[in-house]
C-alpha cells in the first residue's frame, strides 16, 4: 500500500545544520533564483519543494546532483526548447507527477508548443513539429524506454546536435532520470491545489 504522509521529513530551514545550510543556500542564491524568490522554492511549510528537500538529507551527494543540474539547465550547449522536450519525455516515461507538472510550465514558457507538451504527455508520434525537437524526443523516448538507441535515431539527433550536443542530451536523460527517482521514491507532492498530472 502506498504510504499517505512523506517519506521524508520535510527539513525546515531554521533547523539546517551547517552542510544543510550551505546547499540550501547554494540552491536559492544560485543560477537558479534569477528572477525567482525565496518563496518559491519553499511551501507553505517552509520546506523546501520538489526534489531539494531529499537532497538536503544527504547534502554531501545533494551537492553534486545539484551543480550537475544547475550546469544543465543553465550553462548547456541545448537550448531551451531542446532542454525542456527532453526532460518532459523522460518525466512522461517515469510517470513523475512534481517533474511533469513543473516542466510542462516551463516548457511552455520558452515556446514549446502547447500542441507538442500534449503529444508528448499522449506518447503519440511527433510530427510536424521541428525537426531537432522530434528527434530529441524520439531519441530520449528510445532510451528510457528501451535502454538502448537505433542507429537511424542516434542518426537524426547527431545531425541536429553534433557530438557535444548528443553527450550533454544523454546526460540530461540521465540526470532527469535520477531526479524522477528520487520526486517518485519519496512520493514529492505538488503545491497545495495543483492536480496530479497522471494517476496513480
Amino acid at each position: 500500500m502506498r504510504s499517505t504522509m512523506p517519506r521524508l521529513p520535510g527539513l525546515l530551514v531554521k533547523n539546517l545544520n551547517n552542510d544543510q545550510r550551505a546547499l540550501f543556500e547554494t540552491l536559492t542564491g544560485g543560477k537558479r533564483s534569477t528572477g525567482r524568490s525565496l518563496d518559491a522554492f519553499l511551501d507553505s511549510d517552509g520546506v523546501m519543494r520538489g526534489p531539494f528537500n531529499a537532497m538536503l538529507h544527504h547534502p554531501a551527494a545533494g551537492a553534486v546532483v545539484q551543480r550537475l543540474g544547475e550546469l544543465l539547465r543553465f550553462e548547456g550547449i541545448l537550448n531551451d526548447a531542446q532542454r525542456e522536450v527532453a526532460i518532459l519525455t523522460v518525466g512522461r516515461h517515469w510517470r513523475a507527477q512534481y517533474e511533469w507538472w513543473a516542466h510542462a510550465r516551463i516548457a511552455e514558457g520558452v515556446g514549446v508548443a502547447p500542441d507538442l507538451i500534449q503529444a508528448i504527455y499522449d506518447q503519440a508520434p511527433l510530427s510536424g513539429f521541428a525537426s531537432d525537437l522530434t528527434a530529441i524526443h524520439t531519441f530520449v523516448r528510445e532510451l528510457t524506454e528501451t535502454q538502448q538507441v537505433s542507429d537511424a535515431a542516434y542518426a537524426v539527433a547527431h545531425a541536429e546536435l553534433g557530438d557535444e550536443g548528443i553527450v550533454e542530451l544523454v546526460i540530461l536523460a540521465g540526470y532527469y532520470g535520477v531526479i524522477s527517482g528520487i520526486l517518485n521514491t519519496f512520493e514529492v507532492p505538488l503545491p497545495a491545489g495543483e492536480t496530479p498530472p497522471f494517476d496513480k
